[in-house]
């Protein structure tokens, strides 16, 4: 054990001392330690304190999400078949000691000595909320239960632990297994100059002469964007479509019958209706019923407009090409079409101005005029790929803040999409305020041998999306880990990320990073006006469709599934009121539906939407003033990013802005609501 570098004492992960095979053993070791120590508070015969237990509780088991945090990040950023074999056996021990602690009930019985002594301690804002939550937590997740009902459910953790893991396999496994190599130039007619490129550097990487498109979206997305061959578009929608769900090796759909059902099934455990009660319960929404209200109060709102923007894409792509049925494959196309007609404006117009280097030094010029944030690129810091690059973030003062590790292109052993994680919490412990190491990893284009990674809008407004979430963790000035950077309820850890968003659409912003990369040149106001402009263009369509993820989320977890015998059959059914285009039957949308099935948005989908309602509310605030005034800046910062979850989220979004959101300020923003 002492060879191994995940047990000595390290304060930056040790990423090229460690091998795989540290991992497991490393997680076994922690997990005893973790029980050592949560033993030691349930021996002390000393009367309960909230020093004691509750905070002894919160700063127990910190090895143990250190190791768990280095290698699950991992798991998603760079993995492969070991790796994954790994958090298979580790999956059910750490379920199993999840439960062990949640189950105890000697530990418990102290924890609500204190709880029972709550109105006569002198406990600060965060110590109360952390008192709070640790009873509620024990108490929600079955420490009163009988020892029949804490054994079932330790059966449903350790299984669903499991299946969630096999889940995101499989989806992975098919995105790697698709592949589309093309072999006639006309094939890949339409795509840009830097997308045939991209295809071409691939195909000769893999061996092969022509051009390879693939399921990870820097192939997919410009390849659905801008070819012209309908044919090859409607094999690749139906191809990335349909993972999880071609009956083979990899197929979902039992697994998703599965987790759902585990879900309700430990829902009724506990005593709740359903697992979205169970979720929503410690939420902003707080009820199944007030999530439906809320979506669809939005679908109504909705669904007139995007119905009337539908019928234009139609008429367009039929009068452009005499296409008689618009079907998902077309949808990207026509509407990049459409939107060059009617804005002038396209991708390709636009990338030029938006290179990688140029959006994150523009992503940390903005942070550093609105939070006082200095970034210091490093070669100091240890990585898991050399890819990565890493920062010393300071402020003004010269303060260390955090320590930021990027990593911007996709890989084999890297999952779609984007997130931002942590391999380090902040928190504050005799004495010293520890800072953070935060994360975020991305898909984007890599450089090719002519050009470097040029972006595109939405990959632009992604990368600002997850240094939201950044700044919310680096930021976080808070002293119990458990409540640290985005450790806050889930329709609110978007809010942050979401408000980022904004601006880049502003002209001040923009102008401090949107440069041509071979001339210098700032982009020219015409297209930053078109950028505005086209803003909500669609936005009635893109509404619906992610009104239709948070209607399918909750179809699944808030109420018993096992009526549910036919995933696609359910799906179509959910999807009836919000469905444009035609259905395709060798689709499924659930079995790489990873956000729910894998990561931790079930029965929280919608919070995308509800984030918004704050997002559009707070930056509306923003622009009253200055999208760079400092004061506002400095309220956000104090009251939401630093805060972590130390009280309730509405309390410091008041706190912030002066009142309570109202919708408005988002249904202006989307076209949906008359300024």
């Amino acid at each position: 054990m002492t060879q191994n570098p995940l047990l000595e004492n390290f304060d930056i992960a040790p990423f090229s001392t460690i091998e795989t095979s540290h991992f497991l053993p490393a997680i076994k070791h922690a997990i005893d330690l973790a029980k050592q120590e949560v033993a030691a508070i349930v021996a002390d015969t000393a009367t309960p304190t909230f020093a004691n237990t509750i905070e002894a509780l919160e700063y127990s088991g910190m090895l143990l999400d250190r190791v768990t945090s280095i290698f699950f990040n991992l798991n998603s950023a760079e993995t492969n078949e070991t790796i994954q074999q790994i958090a298979q056996d580790a999956s059910p021990l750490l379920a199993e000691f999840r439960n062990d602690i949640a189950l105890n009930t000697e530990l418990f019985q102290k924890i609500e000595a204190v709880y029972q002594q709550k109105a006569q301690l002198t406990l600060t804002a965060e110590q109360d909320t952390l008192l709070e939550k640790r009873y509620k937590s024990f108490a929600r997740n079955g420490a009163n239960l009988p020892d029949t009902a804490k054994e079932t459910l330790r059966g449903i953790d350790k299984e669903l632990s499991q299946l969630s893991l096999t889940f995101g396999e499989n989806v992975l496994a098919e995105t790697n297994a698709f592949e589309m190599l093309l072999t006639d130039a006309s094939d890949v007619d339409g795509l840009p100059e830097g997308a045939k490129e991209a295809a071409k550097a691939l195909a000769t990487a893999k061996g092969k002469e022509g051009w390879m498109i693939t399921l990870d979206y820097p192939s997919y997305i410009p390849f659905m964007t801008y070819a012209t061959n309908r044919a090859l578009r409607k094999k690749l929608s139906l191809a990335f479509a349909s993972k999880g769900f071609q009956n083979n090796a990899y197929d979902n759909q039992a697994i998703v019958l599965k987790i759902a059902q585990l879900r309700y099934q430990r829902a009724q455990v506990l005593g709740y209706e359903s697992h979205a009660h169970f979720v929503l319960e410690e939420r902003m929404a707080e009820s199944p019923d007030k999530v439906f209200e809320f979506l669809n109060d939005i679908l109504a709102k909705a669904k007139p407009a995007a119905q009337k923007e539908f019928q234009q894409l139609a008429d367009f792509a039929k009068k452009l090409d005499g296409i008689e049925q618009l079907e998902k494959w077309d949808g990207a196309y026509y509407t990049e079409k459409l939107k060059q007609q009617l804005f002038s404006l396209d991708d390709e117009t636009l990338k030029p101005y938006f290179q990688l280097e140029n959006a994150i030094q523009g992503v940390f010029d903005i942070s550093s005029k609105l939070f006082g944030l200095r970034f210091e690129p490093t070669n100091d810091i240890d990585t898991y790929h050399a890819e990565v690059k890493t920062y010393k973030v300071t402020n003004t003062q010269g303060d260390f803040i955090a320590i930021l590790y990027a990593d911007f292109h996709p890989r084999a052993g890297k999952r779609n999409g984007a997130w931002m994680t942590s391999y380090k919490p902040q928190m504050k412990k005799e004495g010293t305020n520890s800072r953070p190491h935060i994360s975020i990893v991305c898909n984007f284009t890599k450089p090719t041998p002519s050009k470097p990674s040029l972006l595109t809008f939405n990959e632009v407004t992604t990368l600002f999306h997850e240094f939201g979430h950044a700044l919310h963790g680096m930021l976080a000035d808070t002293t119990y880990p458990g409540l640290s950077g985005t450790n806050v309820y889930w329709d609110f850890v978007e809010l942050p990320s979401q408000v980022l968003e904004n601006w880049c659409y502003e002209p001040e912003a923009l102008a401090l990073f949107a440069k041509h990369y071979e001339t210098n040149e700032i982009i020219p106001m015409e297209y930053v006006t078109r950028i505005k402009e086209s803003a909500a263009f669609m936005e009635g369509m893109a509404t619906l469709r992610q009104l239709s993820f948070g209607l399918l989320d909750m179809s699944w977890h808030a109420a018993d599934p096992s009526k549910i015998t036919d995933v696609k059959a359910h799906e179509k059914t959910i999807f009836q009121n919000t469905s444009l285009y035609p259905d395709t039957p060798s689709t499924c949308m659930s079995t790489a539906f990873s956000h729910i099935f894998q990561g931790g948005y079930a029965a929280g989908y919608y919070s995308y939407k509800w984030a918004e309602v704050l997002d559009a509310d707070a930056f509306e605030y923003f622009k009253e003033h200055g999208v760079f005034d400092t004061a506002i800046a400095t309220k956000f910062m104090e009251h939401v990013l630093s805060k972590g979850g130390t009280e309730n989220p509405m309390t410091l979004y008041k706190r912030f802005r002066g009142q309570a959101p109202t919708a408005d300020a988002l249904l202006k923003r989307a076209g949906l609501l008359q300024s």
